[in-house]
């Protein structure tokens, strides 16, 4: 049975703003969206809300998320090549890939990196699958 959700938003913790602003408007290619206090990174209709120096978390978190314990994977519409390339561009180190993986679209090419923080970011690519 299919629920009428769809994922609108999750968090990330930054210890500095501007540097993090950079990465996630000029190599993640996020809006960046000015809060009451601090950002938030959109991505089209999904959107990354973020604590950072004078954020509160909500009192809800039981564990309020940490600086450096993302995980997140991003869609890379071209090839992951592209992505490579990209981030090279932005003096952006690699750890990992291209490797083949599994992703909400099903089989994909990902390549892994790490925010300024210390999170780990991957771009996917659907368009071509590793032999």
């Amino acid at each position: 049975m299919s629920l009428p959700t769809k994922l609108d938003h999750c968090v990330i913790h930054v210890f500095e703003w501007e540097r993090s602003n950079a990465f996630y408007r000029d190599v993640m290619g996020a809006e960046l969206v000015t809060r009451p206090v601090g950002f938030a990174y959109r991505f089209g209709d999904k959107q990354l809300n973020v604590h950072g120096p004078g954020v509160k978390p909500a009192e809800v978190a039981r564990l309020p998320v940490a600086p450096g314990n993302s995980d997140l994977c991003f869609e890379w519409h071209g090839p992951i090549a592209d992505a490579v390339a990209h981030l090279k561009r932005h003096g952006v180190a690699i750890e990992r890939g291209p490797l083949e993986r599994f992703g909400a679209k099903g089989r994909g090419t990902s390549v892994y990196f790490r925010d300024p923080d210390g999170s780990l970011m991957e771009f996917m690519s659907y368009l071509e699958k590793l032999s």
